[in-house]
């Protein structure tokens, strides 16, 4: 209800939003635990889960904004410090910074690798 106050979409359970959130618990609960568990068993498929959830969250977080910011955002309330500032902005920028971030760590590792595998003389398939 709280958040409610910034964006008044969940004070009546908007239909785009709803249905974004539930594949956000259902795809992105499912990539966040299979994410836990490559890293925690280095598994070699730790960072295209990495990506793929990374993208799944920017993509949910621009579907979700976008719509409104084209029709002028009358369910986001811009007029209060707080709730544009640290409800909106703040908080949502952590769903695109931390994304962002891991997306930087992916790009590096993978790079890291395809020039280790270049280096030892062998060819990626």
């Amino acid at each position: 209800k709280e958040y409610g106050k910034a964006d008044a979409r969940w004070l009546y359970l908007d239909p785009t939003i709803v249905s974004l959130e539930i594949l956000t618990v259902v795809l992105g609960g499912f990539l966040a635990l299979v994410l836990i568990y490559a890293i925690v068993k280095e598994k070699h498929y730790r960072h295209f889960v990495q990506i793929t959830l990374c993208v799944c969250e920017l993509y949910g977080g621009w579907m979700t904004f976008c719509p409104d910011w084209l029709m002028g955002s009358p369910n986001l309330n811009t007029n209060n410090w707080l709730y544009f500032w640290v409800y909106l902005v703040f908080f949502n920028g952590v769903w695109v910074l931390i994304p962002g971030l891991l997306l930087w760590q992916s790009w590096v590792e993978l790079k890291k690798m395809h020039h280790k595998g270049f280096n030892s003389g062998k060819k990626l398939q």
